[in-house]
């Protein structure tokens, strides 16, 4: 008679951090082999979220099946002294076997906040019995100071209120998150704008020659018009995933735009980057309907946006695309710049596939150089469930 394993019993919280939900691990409570970055972290996070899945639909597994809902997130005391936490942020594949660690997540990183308060990562004598708690956090994928301004009540991490985010169905507790120095110029990193130019003609094989901007604020990301792949950046997600033609074409570009930015030294590495760069296209504003039936009116938002993750598109906007989008759109000159009308501007509010999201950021021209010193925006967080999370031990 054949023996099988038992089941691994592991503390977890599933949360919801703006317009994505993932799965929440302290890691000291990660079995020892998985406490490292290595094949038994990743093998751990793919059984929990449900990957590779050839189905795409996550049934035996934590995942929701799409860029927004197939997350892991591990907290650890902070490694950088002035901080609260460490937050690791590991993009699940859904069909692939592989965990994609290059970037942020925007979205949960309104979640880290609540969840260090909650899990005893700050000192009692910091959280008053009700007003705001500014929870220091070092995003460790990208080495970036993220503060998160989390409401408490009764002591508590306060989850309910009245804020209401496009994308996300009920209302809850606003969570303002600011982003420092959010690009990557600093003495490790490359430029801002990693080719040295607001807009560059960038050659995508198949495609032609596309005018791009290329931004490493928030997430690296590749700007593209609307207009000049047939769009005019209105577009829902079934038109986008529906079409393979699309999307091979987009994905193309962000094949081309990895290796100009230098983020990749082939095409074929493309494959195990997937979570970095990001593909928007942009678009002056025009009215459209959202995907929940609401009516977005040109005259709110300075331009419309579209922005790829995981080679679909995605349903809202990303938290770290939203910073890239509102770098951008403070240097003259970009083509987010233009598509929201030119100027100078510290603030832009953007039509997305589920409504419109405002989100501000402060840049600066120094030696020739742009650089941006914080992007602020507010999103919410929650918790939808915890105890424990169970895979099977081998």
């Amino acid at each position: 008679m054949t023996t099988f394993a038992s089941q691994l019993r592991i503390p977890a919280t599933y949360m919801r951090g703006g317009t994505s939900k993932g799965v929440f691990f302290k890691l000291d409570d990660l079995p020892e082999a998985a406490r490292v970055p290595g094949a038994a972290r990743d093998a751990l996070l793919m059984r929990v979220i449900g990957s590779p899945d050839p189905y795409g639909k996550h049934t035996d597994g934590m995942g929701g099946a799409t860029s927004s809902t197939s997350k892991a997130v591990i907290i650890a005391p902070a490694s950088v002294p002035d901080h609260d936490v460490d937050y690791l942020y590991g993009q699940v594949s859904i069909d692939t076997a592989f965990v994609d660690w290059s970037g942020n997540c925007g979205n949960l990183s309104t979640a880290v906040g609540p969840f260090a308060i909650a899990n005893g990562f700050i000192p009692a004598a910091r959280i008053p019995q009700d007003g705001s708690v500014t929870v220091r956090i070092w995003q460790a994928n990208i080495g970036k100071i993220i503060l998160a301004h989390v409401p408490v009540t009764n002591g508590q991490v306060q989850e309910t209120g009245d804020f209401e985010l496009d994308g996300v169905t009920f209302p809850a507790a606003e969570i303002v998150l600011e982003f420092l120095d959010p690009s990557d110029d600093g003495e490790a990193g490359g430029a801002m704008f990693p080719t040295g130019n607001l807009v560059d003609d960038l050659d995508v094989p198949g495609v032609g020659t596309l005018r791009a901007t290329m931004i490493t604020a928030g997430i690296p990301t590749v700007f593209v018009d609307a207009a000049a792949i047939g769009y005019d950046g209105t577009e829902l997600q079934p038109a986008i995933n529906e079409d393979k033609a699309a999307l091979a074409k987009l994905e193309a570009i962000r094949v081309a735009g990895a290796l100009r930015m230098g983020l990749i030294r082939s095409p074929e590495e493309a494959a195990t980057r997937q979570h970095t760069p990001k593909v928007a296209f942009v678009a002056p504003p025009k009215d459209y309907v959202s995907s929940s039936g609401k009516r977005i009116a040109a005259a709110d938002i300075d331009l419309n946006v579209r922005a790829m993750s995981m080679g679909k598109l995605h349903h809202a906007m990303m938290g770290t695309a939203s910073v890239a989008i509102a770098t951008a759109a403070a240097v003259p000159g970009t083509l987010v710049n233009i598509a929201a009308g030119g100027g100078t501007r510290e603030r832009v509010c953007f039509g997305h596939p589920s409504g419109t999201l405002a989100v501000g950021a402060s840049v600066a021209q120094v030696d020739g150089q742009w650089t941006v010193t914080r992007a602020v925006m507010s999103r919410s967080a929650r918790v939808l469930m915890e105890g424990w999370v169970r895979i099977p031990q081998d």
